[in-house]
């Protein structure tokens, strides 16, 4: 069954393998997850390079002396929000089983327009130990699950990684979508080579002076775009297999916002000029004033046809011929 509302591209059909952590193999994956928590302690795994010390015992979060570590809030263990089957993603991704998300809690961004504050800022969630984070993501391979979905894993990829060590020894064996923010050191992303097949970064800001006003981090765009080509050089353009389910490669998100405050001309102009005509990038026209975007003068509204009609017709002057829209 075809992937459903996905027009299938002859030329980006490829024969599935084994996902990339399977090839990797279990020495490579334990030194990864070594160099993971050196990253993390002191952090520097996100755009903020904090450098809180997350995995020395003294420096652990704890709820109830009220110990904050960085802006993510995570200390050695992470905390998952819900997991499960997910209908929403753009098709190669869902396709018709559904993709095996697991939303991680709290972020590295501070996004005033976010639709899941309550999980990204406010942290809803419980703590899970690696080896239970490995079970969620067998037991979304045992429910049919196209790949698992990791939704905000930037603050938590020592303990993803640990847990992917977990879950392939005990059968793990359907590719990972590493679904962030995009605001992911390069270094990070480095480190997840040969373990991450489907990179689906949002591209949020094409300037720095909305990314600082909208997400308190002016240097989004710099940090985003160098993540993004180190992310495309690995994995290369998406692919999919016979049927239209994501194998490998890159999957680009951006959200459009009203008025084209996002920069959106220069994102656009960066992943054809940079990455790739090919790119498979979803130019979304959800937008809705959530949180503390309710009521400003800017994103207090949706935007409208014109403005996404607008953005349509950049995308195509450049020349990139792999867009979803909505």
């Amino acid at each position: 069954m075809p992937a459903r509302g996905n027009d299938i591209d002859p030329r980006f059909i490829v024969k599935p393998g084994p996902p990339a952590y399977r090839l990797l193999g279990t020495e490579a994956l334990r030194n990864k997850i070594e160099k993971s928590r050196q990253l993390a302690s002191p952090c520097v795994l996100c755009g903020r390079k904090c450098r809180v010390r997350r995995f020395d015992p003294e420096d652990e979060y704890d709820y109830h002396r009220g110990m904050v570590l960085g802006i993510c809030r995570t200390g050695k263990r992470a905390v998952v929000s819900s997991y499960g089957p997910h209908y929403g993603e753009e098709p190669p991704i869902t396709g018709w089983r559904g993709s095996g998300t697991i939303f991680f809690s709290f972020c590295n961004l501070k996004c005033i327009f976010c639709q899941n504050y309550e999980i990204a800022h406010l942290g809803e969630g419980q703590e899970v130990e690696d080896h239970e984070l490995a079970a969620m993501m067998l037991e979304l391979q045992e429910l049919g699950c196209h790949n698992v979905n990791l939704v905000s894993p930037t603050h938590v990829v020592p303990q993803i990684l640990s847990a992917v060590l977990v879950a392939m020894k005990k059968g793990l064996n359907i590719p990972i979508v590493y679904n962030t923010g995009g605001y992911d050191s390069v270094e990070t992303i480095r480190l997840l080579d040969g373990v991450v097949d489907i990179y689906m970064p949002d591209m949020k800001y094409g300037t720095s002076e909305a990314a600082e006003k909208y997400s308190l981090a002016p240097d989004y765009p710099s940090v985003n775009f160098s993540a993004v080509e180190e992310m495309h050089r690995q994995v290369g353009d998406l692919t999919t297999d016979e049927n239209g389910i994501a194998v490998r490669g890159l999957l680009v998100r951006h959200l459009v916002l009203p008025g084209n405050v996002a920069g959106t001309e220069r994102v656009l102009k960066f992943l054809a000029e940079n990455i790739s005509k090919d790119t498979y990038v979803n130019i979304m026209d959800q937008y809705r004033p959530y949180y503390r975007a309710v009521g400003d003068p800017v994103l207090g509204r949706r935007i409208t046809k014109k403005e996404y009609r607008e953005v349509l017709d950049i995308a195509k002057e450049l020349g990139l011929r792999r867009v979803l829209a909505n």
